[in-house]
């Protein structure tokens, strides 16, 4: 049988356990990451994170799109008003 590990998250530091050889039961398994999110958190932290902070940086990833759009958003409108 597998030996889970116990494990602070690196960003909120709370303690949690790792299931990774038993990854179904795993309390990240809670939370859904496309591509682009796990991408995004994995730019930021090495290790594991607890649930509620894998929460918290899929929010922060969406919130960071909406930014991007709105600033290509504006920027569109920006020269359009520049150059007419």
């Amino acid at each position: 049988m597998c030996e889970h590990e116990r494990k602070h998250c690196p960003r909120c530091n709370s303690g949690f356990e790792c299931k990774v050889g038993s990854i179904l039961i795993c309390q990240c398994s809670a939370v859904t990451l496309s591509t682009e999110e796990r991408n995004y958190i994995q730019e930021q932290y090495t290790d594991c994170l607890c649930a509620n902070c894998l929460k918290e940086m899929k929010a922060a990833w969406h919130k960071e799109l909406f930014k991007r759009k709105l600033y290509r958003i504006s920027a569109l409108l920006f020269n359009k008003n520049k150059s007419g």
